[in-house]
């Protein structure tokens, strides 16, 4: 497999450079420039500096126009290329450092998501943050790890988008915004890195870009790369221990001797295991067919493999873990485009249409899930004892088998996303004394899911063991040896395959909206902005989700809202769940409709023409969902109520300012306001069935800023965040109510759970609780000196990133459990809310240019500080806390890159 993927590797580089050479050999002539356009054209270059020496001017285009970004009334931030390219970022992971309002929590490449002002929805189907490349939205809440090369910039807007960024949008928006091709000159480029983690491995990347005029109205640009990263992550024998220190045996069936099984993980062992190969490309089309009017198609794709874990298990020692079985992902997404823009009459016209297809390819070592169950004993380890066929003695009932296979598990998924958007935008003559942009937005997209949590073998078995009775998914007694009073089952009881629990469905999502967005001049100081978007979204599902019990039994299908027996054909517009326990007819069957508005005003000042005074109140939304109903072991089908949608209100007052073009200071203070936080949580006795709720309510208020100095050859620039979240009500638990056969979360909670009728819900976190995964302060400062040595010039800069503690769960003591498991036993200290410690690291940088070269190196967490952004469990917290694993920042990383460009 290795091989083939480093045939491929060499195939695409050999495309590239042939692909690169051939659009050398086209003509060029080059003509003078229309003035750009708002939807396509090229921004100038943020954090650039003027022919003075002073700071340069940054322009956005987040309102959707080029705008300078000392004249936006919202709070954003501007990362350029030159920055991206001093601070060594390559892709979400690296830029979300250097923005003090984003935080992100995942396990690894491509399975991240990012998050903006404490905004942490932990549970939900939807995104809380836009991700673009130009226009086009990528979706979803495990985002790839796009590579940032060839762009203009990267924003990264704070708050609520609702009115043009749409439902993904609630907290906050991120844009890739690419370098477009030009009409006017011949561009290339390329560069190569060598690096390596301090004591992991070394890697490389090289990248390169070429732009082509092919006549006046025609231009070519074209971007390709391949990286790989060398791993820092051991896979360490495991010596016959597990990750606490317990030998690596699972004793399945009480301790009984035969029917145990040793772990070793001594055929995957590796050091420096969590290696990166990656390559793509970009390539872009501009055809001006008349003047004012701009046609560019593009498209960008990559692949990305990226193999092991890039957490570690401090238990078993320093970026060190014990994986039984392989982990890797393979993620390929391409994202086509079609820009238009022009004019008819005086009215400008913005077209926008995307295709975007992602595939993911997992492979995930889920042993500690064994593991786990298997160390509560009898009851809880007892589906782990399947028998080989080989050694078995008798036939019928005195069937008996006990060579165990091995039953550690793992987790394979392939998920396929498609996905297609569509915006247009009209916006009013300029001579009118206003300006309204009006639009339309139309996004489909469909997402094909199959993951299984399997055992190797398990569709092979001779069979396994009950003492008999029990509900069709677990019988009692399950997996008790035939010695032990146990009869011998045949068969086996993977749903398919070697699947132990599988799912198969297709989700359809469409979200429609219309949208507003003018501004006004009071006078032609003050500035008045309103926006509105109307929106609609609909969901829906087909598929099964279970284990075999669940796939044979013959009950068909049990409609919600009524109880009844049997889903509506067609389905009907409410908001249902069918669950369907037969793996052969219609599976389970969903939907969700909602339609509502978000809101934007804005007030800004220019009391100076380098001075603004800004007050924006904004609403952002994420769609709600179904839950579908839950089997509830040896009771029934308990029935969930759908989770609503989440809505945040922002609250702003900026102030944005530059000084003799050397200093520049912008700042804003807000609130938001948080209503309906979904949470997911999984159900006790439903076989790791989850679902979600709504937690309550919670507020954020804090404090953005950036700053730029420039004395001479001395550039300062910081950025920072604070931000206080926390719940504004108690969030109380999910309680099943046996006498409803019904899992709600009650309005009124008390300090410990009853089972009566009417139940009382404990409190899981209370009022005040801080939101977890956002640390009260976040921040970034750097200092550059600029020199030059004879007719070369130079730079060295150091910079430090620093953040302050964070929660890991708004559950209180899930939340202690996970951080600090030796208080989290005890009630006393149930308020008392641990948090992971916080670090801060430093960053140097040195570089030389010549005429077109440049020469950088680069030391990166120069002193290897292991700074923990956050843990995560294979199952849920309250069973797996003691296998966490923890990820931490980038640990010491340093190399060298020569570049040209022409």
């Amino acid at each position: 497999m290795r091989k083939q993927i480093r045939i491929r590797s060499r195939a695409m580089r050999v495309l590239g450079a042939t692909t690169i050479l051939s659009t050398m050999a086209l003509p060029m002539a080059a003509r003078a420039a229309d003035e750009p356009q708002e939807a396509m054209a090229p921004a100038a270059e943020p954090q650039a500096t003027d022919p003075e020496g002073g700071l340069g001017e940054i322009v956005v285009t987040a309102t959707r126009t080029a705008t300078s970004i000392q004249r936006v009334p919202i709070s954003m931030q501007a990362l350029s290329a030159d920055m991206l390219s001093q601070r060594q970022v390559k892709g979400l992971t690296d830029f979300a450092a250097l923005l003090p309002s984003v935080t992100f929590a995942g396990i690894g490449p491509g399975r991240n998501t990012p998050y903006f002002r404490g905004i942490v929805p932990a549970g939900g189907a939807r995104e809380s943050v836009g991700y673009y490349i130009d226009d086009i939205p990528i979706t979803g809440t495990g985002l790839p790890d796009i590579h940032a090369y060839d762009l203009e910039r990267i924003e990264a807007l704070s708050g609520p988008q609702g009115t043009l960024y749409g439902a993904g949008s609630l907290a906050g928006t991120i844009r890739f915004i690419s370098n477009k091709p030009k009409l006017d000159k011949f561009e290339f480029g390329w560069d190569a890195e060598v690096n390596k983690y301090g004591m992991g491995d070394f890697g490389g990347q090289y990248q390169s870009y070429i732009n082509v005029p092919v006549s006046d109205t025609l231009a070519v640009r074209a971007m390709g790369y391949y990286r790989k990263d060398g791993g820092y992550i051991d896979n360490t024998p495991n010596n016959g221990l597990l990750n606490n220190g317990q030998p690596a045996t699972l004793t399945l069936g009480d301790n009984n001797p035969d029917t145990s099984y040793t772990l070793n993980n001594a055929a995957i062992a590796k050091d420096d295991y969590n290696g990166i190969e990656e390559y793509g490309g970009r390539l872009q089309v501009l055809w001006s067919p008349a003047p004012g009017w701009d046609i560019m198609p593009q498209i960008t794709a990559q692949q990305q493999i990226a193999d092991g874990y890039f957490g570690f298990d401090p238990r078993v020692g320093d970026l060190e873990v014990h994986d039984y079985d392989i982990t890797s992902q393979n993620d390929k997404f391409y994202q086509a485009a079609l820009s238009i823009h022009g004019h008819i009459g005086d009215w400008d016209i913005v077209s926008a249409t995307g295709y975007y297809q992602r595939q993911t390819k997992l492979l995930n070592d889920y042993t500690y899930y064994t593991v786990t169950y298997d160390s509560f004993g009898p009851g809880y380890e007892s589906y782990l004892q399947f028998f080989d066929k080989n050694g078995c003695t008798g036939s019928g009932a005195t069937l008996k088998c006990n060579t165990l296979i091995n039953p550690q598990q793992y987790y394979r998924g392939l998920r396929n996303e498609k996905k297609f958007t569509q915006e247009v935008r009209l916006s009013t003559p300029k001579s009118w004394p206003f300006d309204v942009t009006i639009g339309g937005f139309y996004h489909k997209q469909k997402n094909e899911v199959n993951n299984n949590y399997a055992t190797r073998g398990l569709d092979n078995i001779a069979g396994y063991t009950q003492s008999g009775g029990g509900d069709t998914n677990y019988p009692a007694g399950f997996g008790v040896p035939v010695a032990q009073g146990g009869t011998m089952i045949l068969g086996s009881p993977a749903v398919k395959g070697d699947a132990f629990y599988m799912t198969e469905q297709d989700q359809d999502w469409k979200d429609y909206a219309v949208f507003a967005e003018g501004h006004y001049e009071i006078t032609p100081e003050l500035k008045l902005t309103g926006g509105l978007r109307y929106f609609w979204t609909e969901f829906a599902v087909v598929g099964f989700a279970g284990v075999a019990g669940s796939a044979r039994n013959t009950v068909t299908s049990l409609y919600v809202p009524t109880g009844t027996m049997g889903c509506p054909v067609p389905l009907p517009a409410e908001r249902l769940q069918c669950l369907n326990t037969n793996l052969a007819a219609a599976d389970q069957t969903g939907r969700y409709k909602e339609q509502g508005e978000t809101h934007k005003v804005a007030l800004n000042w220019q009391f100076e023409p380098s001075k603004m005074i800004y007050a924006n109140y904004s609403t952002g939304f994420r769609p709600g969902g179904f839950n579908r109903p839950l089997r509830i072991r040896n009771i029934g089908v308990a029935t969930v109520p759908p989770f609503q949608s989440e809505e945040l209100t922002n609250f702003e007052l900026g102030f944005k300012g530059t000084w003799n073009n050397m200093f520049r200071f912008n700042a804003a203070v807000y609130y938001e306001k948080w209503d309906n936080i979904q949470y997911s949580v999984v159900i006790a006795g439903t076989q790791g069935a989850g679902m979600t709720g709504n937690a309550g309510k919670a507020r954020v208020y804090g404090v953005e800023y950036d700053a730029d100095l420039k004395l001479g050859k001395v550039t300062i620039s910081t950025s920072g965040a604070y931000n206080n979240a926390a719940l504004s009500g108690n969030f109380c638990n999910f309680q099943f109510d046996p006498a409803s056969l019904s899992i709600n979360q009650l309005e009124a909670c008390a300090p410990g759970a009853t089972f009566g009728s009417p139940p009382v819900a404990e409190v899981a976190a209370a009022s005040g609780t801080r939101l977890p995964r956002q640390p009260q302060f976040k921040g970034t400062t750097s200092v550059r000196y600029d020199t030059s040595f004879g007719d070369a010039d130079a730079y060295i800069q150091g910079a430090a990133l620093y953040q302050t503690n964070a929660t890991q769960n708004l559950n209180v003591f899930n939340n202690n459990l996970l951080v600090c498991p030796d208080i989290a036993d005890a009630e006393t200290d149930a308020n008392r809310s641990c948090a992971t410690p916080g670090f801060i690291s430093f960053d140097f940088s040195a570089g030389i240019k010549k005429d077109n070269w440049t020469l950088d190196i680069f030391l990166q967490n120069a002193f290897d500080k292991r700074g923990e952004l956050t843990r995560n469990t294979f199952c849920s917290i309250t069973f797996c806390s003691g296998s966490s694993r923890t990820f931490p920042i980038k640990p010491q990383f340093f190399g060298i890159r020569w570049g040209q460009k022409y």
